[in-house]
């Protein structure tokens, strides 16, 4: 039926689109764009580097918003957030909290189990309702069950809001008209399974593309390529902001948690080590923990460290901005070191991203994944003059 519709599987999706919520409300989003290409095979170059170093610095003047196109206003009640739950605990009561605050702000929720037993008899109905949408906004391009849905709508207006930083591979290879495939797998999935789904694949990466009179959005706070014929529009974190705090400091430091462990990118003895070596440099007293890390990893983080283990119960940056946060925040290269130093904008608290070196990476990384992870140190640099942390390790025992 008519309406925006909104896809999201993570709490930080739901974030992003209630920052897109904001914006298209009260016209507080800017335009932005950069120039620059990648090096052959999806690892960004020298350019993609600088562009991603540059983008996110820029203030964005509020671009006008075209009738009827993806950026048209929001009316008030139009939104409808469809929320696909995965099965992991942690990311289940994120989005339930996350939903409770779309509900406050005026959306309409739905909860559809899509995946286990559930799942067939969740999906034609749902698929149904979403074949006419007016516009669909778009959490994670790359995931299967966003692609099923919008393979099968009839949309003209298409709107994608951050995931983290895999917008910015996701714009990249949107540019080149290359396949979706996360940076940190090595290569596309192979197999019947996705065989079977390579037509979708496909369909679905022409719907989010400019063609045949369909306008295409990109909301996002990471500095990203502009693919050609997409109109990218500036998530400053308004309606956090706006929403939250400011926080209470603490004198101590905060490190960050990061799930690159959990996707095979990093040794988990290498990444140990480190934040043991983070914690005693530089005062580290309380670890963020990532909603995917598990309770077994935790456990030697404070063991080895002797940090105090916190588990957010909403997206970091909310949790930063209600407080209390370090006045020093240390992370990895992650989606944080480009959000968190917008939503602690004009407190005291600051941010510093670690390093991460070749050595860390194991034989199941993407051949990308250095160099994507060395444009995400570069790009916040660039954006936002953080400051880059070494981290002395010994080396890796032979």
């Amino acid at each position: 039926m008519p309406g925006t519709y909104a896809l999201v599987e993570s709490p930080v999706q739901l974030l992003n689109v209630l920052e897109w919520a904001h914006a298209r409300t009260t016209g507080t989003a800017g335009t932005t764009g950069t120039a620059g290409g990648a090096a052959p095979g999806g690892t960004p170059g020298p350019a993609a580097t600088t562009a991603y170093a540059a983008a996110g610095d820029r203030a964005a003047a509020p671009g006008p918003a075209a009738p009827g196109g993806a950026d048209a206003p929001l009316a008030p009640g139009e939104l409808t957030v469809v929320v696909l739950p995965p099965r992991n605990a942690t990311t289940r009561g994120q989005l339930l909290r996350m939903s409770g605050l779309a509900r406050d702000e005026g959306h309409q929720l739905l909860w559809r189990e899509v995946r286990g037993p559930a799942g067939p008899g969740a999906w034609p109905a749902l698929a149904r309702r979403l074949r006419t949408a007016d516009r669909l906004v778009i959490g994670d391009p790359f995931s299967r069950w966003a692609q099923l849905l919008l393979a099968g709508s009839r949309t003209r207006r298409v709107v994608v809001v951050d995931d983290g930083t895999a917008t910015m591979e996701f714009t990249a290879q949107l540019s080149r008209g290359e396949p979706l495939v996360r940076w940190h797998r090595a290569a596309a999935p192979r197999g019947a399974r996705a065989a079977l789904f390579a037509p979708v694949a496909r369909r679905a990466l022409r719907g989010l593309s400019p063609v045949g009179g369909r306008q295409v959005e990109v909301f996002t706070a990471m500095p990203v390529e502009r693919p050609p014929g997409v109109t990218v529009r500036r998530n400053d974190l308004a309606w956090t902001r706006g929403r939250f705090g400011p926080p209470q400091t603490t004198g101590g430091s905060d490190l960050v948690g990061t799930s690159l462990v959990e996707t095979g990118v990093i040794h988990e003895d290498r990444y140990l080590a480190a934040v043991a070596s983070l914690a005693a440099e530089y005062g580290v007293t309380r670890y963020l923990a990532h909603r995917k890390e598990g309770p077994e990893k935790l456990k030697r983080v404070a063991a080895l460290a002797g940090l105090e283990i916190v588990r957010p119960d909403l997206p970091l940056e909310l949790v930063a901005r209600t407080g209390p946060i370090g006045r020093r925040v240390l992370s990895f290269p992650s989606t944080v070191v480009h959000t968190l130093p917008l939503v602690l904008r004009g407190t005291d608290s600051g941010v510093s991203v670690c390093e991460i070196t070749d050595d860390w990476l194991t034989d199941r990384a993407s051949p990308r994944a250095g160099g994507f992870l060395a444009a995400v140190i570069a790009g916040a640099r660039g954006a936002h003059g953080l400051p880059v942390l070494p981290v002395p390790l010994p080396p890796p025992a032979v």
